[in-house]
């Protein structure tokens, strides 16, 4: 497959990126793609940072801890606090409220206090980590991270048991999702999207050009000091290795140090801007940054209102991810925590969800919702990847414990100096 950057005139990615835009769907007619069951059966539950079922999850070393539990407030306190990634939720026309969430709340009683504050996973860990470690509430009930991280958290013993009695809608998860190697049986998490790491760029930016590869990003000339790699190590490293010829899910020390003088050699040149988490998309809108690593649905929402962004999956190839709900030890309101995952697991509401944040739902039934709703729009906006894209998707394979500490060493010398 050649290079095929994300634009008006390239229905081959349209079709194979953009799903679920409601309100914002008249860019989107005319895709056409297989079903999202088919994707799932093909890619497997993966992982923003990729971790299919059956692959593992991260580190894979000493048995799980069990997770201290709070008194639980729920039946007295009517809330749930819950830290999310940016632009991953339904919002308004007017952008002024997330409506299923007011919906849950007319339903339930129960106030959700939601917080765009997890920019990536290592630096809300790093937040975190003090006070799980301390034996303290964190002030959250439920956020969402990645296979990978949900791994750590399950190891250390720092994100709770779920209690399925509360979430009879779990029986609605894709069957592809189910007993993930990180958490046999899902007992700690349910998936909340899934999508690609991809180059994203800006053509007011660029000179008109359009960014196809790994190597033209680090190197071009004309994106001196303008790029941004993600702070996401396996996503970044990961599409290095694949523009090298390597595999993510089959790599040795070498091919990843490999990767890694790549990037150097990027920063030394002065070619990086920086490093990011889910902060990149006000830059890359702006033009402030030319090009990046990015998440190919925040490029895809994006473009709606700024159509001079571009987004290419490298012909090498690219990554694919999936981001989990989870509950932290000690959260006071884990009932409600447990409710709010429900009433997000019924397809007629996530059906909304998948209206705006362009990833792919683990929610079965969220297509056939959208179907009853509107046949052409259910047919045109749920599209997943054809079975070519689907080629070039790639995992990062699991780390042990000794492998997470020494990668992740080497990439945080290049992200923090």
């Amino acid at each position: 497959m050649n290079d095929k950057s994300f634009d008006t005139d390239n229905p081959y990615l349209r079709a194979a990126l953009l799903r679920g835009l409601v309100s914002r769907r008249s860019a989107m007619m005319g895709a056409a793609g297989v079903s999202a069951a088919a994707f799932l059966a093909a890619c497997g539950s993966a992982g923003k940072n990729p971790t299919p079922a059956g692959t593992g999850g991260g580190t894979s070393t000493a048995p799980a801890k069990t997770a201290a539990a709070a008194q639980d407030m729920s039946d007295t306190e009517k809330v749930v606090n819950w830290s999310n990634w940016t632009e991953y939720i339904d919002v308004s026309d007017d952008e002024k409220s997330r409506p299923t969430l007011e919906a849950f709340t007319k339903k339930t009683g129960i106030k959700v206090n939601y917080t765009e504050d997890y920019l990536d996973n290592d630096e809300f860990y790093a937040k975190v980590r003090p006070l799980l470690e301390g034996g303290q509430d964190t002030g959250r009930d439920l956020w969402v991270s990645t296979d990978w991280m949900v791994a750590r958290l399950i190891r250390q013993g720092y994100i709770q048991k779920l209690d399925l009695a509360n979430i009879p809608n779990a029986r609605n998860l894709e069957p592809t999702f189910q007993n993930a190697e990180f958490d046999p049986d899902r007992q700690h998490s349910l998936p909340w999207q899934a999508g690609f790491a991809c180059i994203g760029y800006n053509t007011k930016a660029t000179g008109g050009k359009k960014v196809e590869s790994m190597t033209q990003l680090l190197t071009d000339p004309a994106l001196k000091g303008k790029v941004t790699l993600l702070t996401e190590m396996r996503d970044t490293v990961g599409l290095v290795l694949l523009d090298q010829g390597k595999d993510p899910a089959n790599f040795t020390d070498a091919d990843f140090e490999a990767a890694i003088d790549m990037i150097q050699q990027a920063k030394d040149s002065g070619q990086l801007k920086g490093f990011t988490g889910n902060e990149y998309t006000d830059g890359l809108s702006k033009g402030d940054i030319a090009a990046c690593v990015a998440w190919s649905g925040d490029v895809a929402s994006l473009r709606l209102d700024t159509p001079e962004l571009g987004l290419t999956l490298p012909s090498a190839g690219y990554t694919i991810w999936t981001d989990n709900l989870v509950i932290p030890a000690l959260a006071k309101h884990k009932k409600n925590a447990e409710k709010l995952i429900d009433y997000y697991y019924d397809p007629e509401v996530f059906k909304d969800v998948a209206a705006w944040v362009n990833y792919i739902p683990p929610v079965a039934g969220t297509k056939e919702a959208l179907v009853a709703d509107d046949p052409e729009l259910g047919n045109n906006t749920l599209v997943f990847p054809t079975e070519e894209v689907l080629a070039k998707a790639h995992v990062f394979r699991p780390l042990n414990a000794a492998e997470e500490t020494k990668y992740s060493k080497l990439f945080s010398a290049l992200t923090t100096a």
